[in-house]
């Protein structure tokens, strides 16, 4: 299984932004409860806490693709070092603003500021590797990475910074995550020499969403991030339902797990089918893996059951940005990436929403039926509309 990772890492500079992207990447899964662990701690307001959480993660998702758009015309060398400054400073604002009491007004206007300077820098660094080997198999196998590495990420943040926030200071876990993200993403801008070059682009107004293929992405990966949001907020209703709490972490982490392991797996493969039959299938099995969380009344049986849930959920993030990368011209590669992690965030917040309403209505296992539901909606736009996902016939069957 390791066998296929190992020569990802031969070309000059690939470690060091491999390293830089993960570190960077980081607060994406910190931020959301680092604000609401300090706001909740230092105000004891769950509903503005959520609120600014929620409002931070919008903005994060309505400014990726304009972000994308931006590297993409001029670089990531020159995009990157104002928009960290920019985040750096108004979660410092945040901080502040929380701390002093300040008018609950400020509290937003600054976590709209640090979702909206906020990177995609997972895009950035699969625009990077788009840009080494497009083309050719190891692309397959390098977004497997990348899959991984963003499940490592999911699994590490939020207890990281749960574990900060509440035996060290409310602070502890936002200082931790503003360093890495301004560390990480300088480091990954002062690495000129693997980022995409800046290519021209033929029409001022044209934006992959717009294309067919892309779309469709969108809309299925919208119906992906409500399950993960949905399935975050209720697990953790259910650990609370069945005596056990303290375990929701344990819980979550079976579900990434599961995702962190076939990721693994999936890009140690020489596929012969084609990606569209691949990302339709991964779909499929996804929805059936959730079928049986409904049914679950035991905590660690459900433990198990998250984690071959889980299973499918690389593989078709896996697919998907493989095919956004066949299907967005280069000039707009790390933009059409940013438009699948905005419908992914997008879907997070109404999942979350949704998922928290349900829940106090029916109780955690009936509310686990929406995220089934969310599930046979991706299944079938993704299978409905599989038609538009074809890529060109000169495309080999291992990469197509």
């Amino acid at each position: 299984m390791v066998g296929p990772y190992r020569g990802l890492f031969e070309r000059p500079g690939v470690k060091a932004f491999v390293v830089a992207g993960l570190i960077g990447r980081m607060p994406m899964s910190m931020l959301g409860i680092g604000i609401i662990l300090l706001i909740s701690t230092l105000t004891g307001n769950y509903a503005t806490a959520g609120a600014v959480a929620a409002t931070s993660n919008v903005a994060f998702a309505v400014a990726a693709p304009l972000l994308g758009r931006l590297a993409d015309r001029f670089g990531q060398g020159r995009v990157i070092p104002p928009c960290a400054v920019l985040n750096a400073a108004a979660l410092i604002a945040l901080m502040l603003f929380a701390g002093f009491g300040l008018p609950e007004w400020t509290l937003y206007a600054s976590g709209l500021l640090v979702g909206a300077t906020s990177l995609s820098i997972g895009s950035m660094v699969r625009a990077r590797w788009s840009a080494l080997y497009g083309g050719s198999g190891r692309l397959h196998t390098a977004f497997a990475f990348e899959s991984v590495a963003d499940e490592v990420v999911f699994v590490t943040g939020p207890a990281l910074v749960t574990v900060l926030a509440t035996a060290v200071n409310p602070y502890a876990g936002l200082i931790v995550a503003l360093v890495c993200m301004l560390g990480g993403c300088l480091a990954l801008a002062a690495q000129r020499g693997t980022q995409p070059p800046v290519q021209p682009v033929k029409s001022a107004s044209g934006t992959p969403i717009l294309i067919p293929g892309i779309a469709l992405l969108a809309g299925v990966f919208l119906a992906m991030g409500a399950i993960f949001g949905s399935i975050d907020l209720i697990t953790v209703a259910y650990a609370e339902e069945h005596g056990v709490k303290g375990a929701a972490g344990f819980l979550l982490a079976s579900f990434a797990g599961g995702s962190m392991v076939s990721g693994l797996w999936f890009g140690s493969r020489n596929w012969r089918i084609s990606l569209r039959a691949r990302f339709v299938r991964s779909l499929a099995l996804f929805m059936v893996g959730l079928v049986p969380i409904v049914f679950i009344d035991q905590p660690w049986i459900m433990a198990g059951a998250l984690f071959l849930a889980g299973f499918a959920i690389s593989p078709t993030l896996i697919t998907g940005f493989s095919l956004t990368e066949r299907l967005v011209p280069p000039a707009l590669l790390t933009e059409g990436m940013a438009w699948i992690s905005t419908a992914i965030g997008f879907g997070v917040a109404a999942g979350a929403a949704v998922g928290g309403r349900l829940t106090e209505t029916y109780g955690a296992s009936g509310a686990y039926l929406f995220s089934v539901g969310a599930a046979v909606v991706a299944v079938v736009v993704g299978i409905g509309g599989s038609g538009l996902l074809r890529l060109p016939e000169a495309a080999s069957p291992a990469k197509s």
